[in-house]
This record gives structure tokens, C-alpha cells and sequence, in this order.
């Protein structure tokens, strides 16, 4: 095949992105000429773009969505285009409370996934510096059950650090290996323990899936533990301009907290010892982690 017939993922995008917006354009009955003269975007730029050749800017492409009272979202997101019922589900949900959605959300887990604690996974969520990796060993241990740290598997799929794996492949690649290693995980282990990594809950499909197929517990502690106990792990550099890591440290936590709060259950190990906490976590796991059927 002769390569100026492959598209590349540029191309294909563009493509993808002209279809959409010629399709918008009809269901709403606009010419191109209507839309242009809403958009303030000439015809001719509007005919480079339906056909898949305007590689559109932003500002531009916003003016086009909103002549058109399109979400700016629906005409760039990549993929297919959502289902109706999708978009309609979407309009309810914008008038909702947060409470509410918080409420809605547990429904659906409820109505439409396996009830996490009644299988035999018990998950551990949080920023590194939290105990995950020592109170994990320690609950698999009390519990005679295998523990699972979930970068570790990363590496093991990758073949390579996860610093490598970031400098070489990037973030969207590690997000993929961590869906693939969780799921990996979910299917190899019907009873374990699971670290995962700090990040994982900002990937909403692969937070979701842990979310239904383990019960949860989000290990918190203050921004001064966490950075005192991963300096303690011999890894300085968080302490570098201290002030300025602080600061990130903060911001991160509270940028992540809602989403961390979505656990089952929460443990603050914030000046506690090893034991107490571990003691804690024990009676916070399910029935099914501690006596199998």
C-alpha cells in the first residue's frame, strides 16, 4: 500500500472532527452560509474543515459550537460520538446538586455493579507517604492474603521503571498499563490486598473499575507526615524548596480529596503507630477478606 493512503492519527482526527460538524450543522438545518454568518468564520474556512483539511483553532472552533449551541466538548472529544441517551442523560445531570449527584452515583454502583464488599479484594488509595505499602504488607500478612502493589505490575507488563515508562512513553501510555494491570489483578485474584498508585483515581474509567470490584479504603494523613515519611523512605527530593513542595503537596490533596473520598472507608494514619492503624484497618475490611467462602 502506498503510504500517502495512510492517515495519520492527525488526519483521522480531523476528519473525524469535520464529519461532526457538518453533521451538527444539518440536524440543525443551517447551511453553510447561516453558520458562517453566526460564527463571524468564513465559508471557506467552514468547507476546509467539514472536509477534514482545517486544522481549526480553538477560538475559532468555540465561535462555531456556540452559533451552532453545540458544547464545545461534543464537537472535540475523540471517538465516536456519544449515544442520545447519553446526551440527555447529560442535560438532567447538569441540574443536579453536587449532594445529589453524590447520591446518584452510589445508586448506580449499587444497581448496576457487584457489591465490592461482598468479593474478597480489599484496595488501598492515597498519596505515597501515606502507609499504603507498609500497612498493605502487613493487612495481606494478619489476613493470609496475597499482596498485590499495583506499579509493581506495571513494571512488570512494561519491562521497565516506572520513571522509564514516563520518560519514554509518556502519561497516556502509563494510564493504560494501569488499567491493563488492574484488571489483570481483578481477574488473576479473587482475594487480595491492592496498593495502588496515588494518581489512579484522577482516571476516572479505571477509578470506576476499582471502585466496583474491591472494597476501598482511602489512607489519609496530614501533608506533614506524608512529606516526613517519604523523606524517610531515603528520597529526598520532595524536601528540595521545601515551601514550593508544601505548597504542591497542598494543592494536590485538595485538589484529589473528593475523589478519594469516594472509598468506603477512610483511615487517618496521622501520628499513629503501625500497629494501632493496622489493628483499624482489620476491622474495617469485609467479612469476605477475612473469612473466604
Amino acid at each position: 500500500m502506498n503510504d500517502s493512503h495512510i492517515l495519520s492519527d492527525d488526519d483521522r482526527y480531523l476528519a473525524m472532527l469535520g464529519d461532526r460538524v457538518r453533521g451538527e450543522r444539518s440536524r440543525r438545518g443551517m447551511t453553510r452560509k447561516i453558520l458562517s454568518n453566526y460564527s463571524k468564520v468564513s465559508e471557506r474556512y467552514l468547507a476546509q474543515l467539514e472536509s477534514g483539511r482545517g486544522n481549526v483553532s480553538i477560538i475559532l472552533l468555540r465561535q462555531i459550537a456556540a452559533a451552532m449551541h453545540v458544547p464545545l466538548a461534543e464537537l472535540v472529544q475523540d471517538g465516536p460520538d456519544q449515544p442520545v441517551e447519553m446526551a440527555l442523560i447529560l442535560e438532567q445531570l447538569a441540574d443536579l446538586s453536587v449532594g445529589d449527584l453524590a447520591d446518584l452515583h452510589r445508586h448506580l454502583r449499587q444497581r448496576y455493579t457487584p457489591e465490592a464488599a461482598q468479593n474478597g479484594r480489599i484496595a488501598l488509595i492515597g498519596l505515597r507517604g501515606a502507609g499504603k505499602s507498609t500497612l498493605g504488607r502487613a493487612l495481606a500478612k494478619r489476613l493470609e492474603l496475597p499482596f498485590v502493589q499495583l506499579n509493581k505490575e506495571i513494571e512488570t507488563a512494561a519491562g521497565m521503571k516506572l520513571e522509564e515508562i514516563f520518560d519514554l512513553l509518556g502519561q497516556a501510555a502509563f494510564r493504560r498499563l494501569e488499567r491493563q494491570s488492574l484488571e489483570h489483578t481483578i481477574e488473576t485474584h479473587a482475594r487480595a490486598v491492592i496498593e495502588t498508585g496515588g494518581g489512579l483515581v484522577t482516571e476516572a474509567g479505571t477509578y470506576e473499575r476499582l471502585l466496583s470490584s474491591c472494597y476501598t479504603v482511602w489512607l489519609q494523613a496530614s501533608p506533614e507526615e506524608h512529606m516526613t515519611r517519604v523523606a524517610a523512605q531515603g528520597d529526598q527530593r520532595p524536601m528540595a524548596g521545601n515551601r514550593e513542595a508544601m505548597a504542591d503537596l497542598h494543592r494536590i490533596l485538595e485538589g484529589r480529596e473528593s475523589l478519594y473520598r469516594k472509598a468506603d472507608a477512610v483511615l487517618d494514619t496521622t501520628r499513629r503507630t503501625i500497629g494501632v492503624s493496622l489493628d483499624d484497618l482489620v476491622a474495617m475490611a469485609p467479612e469476605a477478606c477475612k473469612n473466604p467462602s
